[in-house]
């Protein structure tokens, strides 16, 4: 290995570790309370919904399939893991068995 990749590999190891770092010292200095820390709870939820959402809208069939199984699946089990684990082995088993 060059000493070149070997510097750059450790570069990107050490603002790697500075990002995830800076985040565990703010975390502290969030709010509990209060409007912020209520719209913050949201954000996990409004990321996965925008990744989410675009691939739903521009999908196919298989996509769409995915879409109702894990609304039912959240609908039925109220547990978002199950839902998404759901959503994925349909969007698999359409693709590979329906060819969708």
């Amino acid at each position: 290995m060059s000493l070149e990749a070997f510097l750059t590999i450790i570069g990107m190891a050490a603002v790697t570790y500075a990002i995830r770092a800076s985040g565990l010292l703010l975390a502290n200095r969030l709010p509990t309370t209060g409007f912020a820390a209520a719209w913050m709870r949201h954000i996990p939820g409004a990321v996965l919904a925008a990744l989410v959402a675009p691939a739903i809208a521009t999908g196919g069939v298989a996509e769409t399939i995915a879409a109702a199984v894990v609304a039912l699946a959240f609908l039925v089990t109220r547990n978002l893991f199950v839902a998404m684990v759901g959503g994925v082995l349909a969007v698999y088993l359409a693709r590979t068995f329906i060819g969708l």
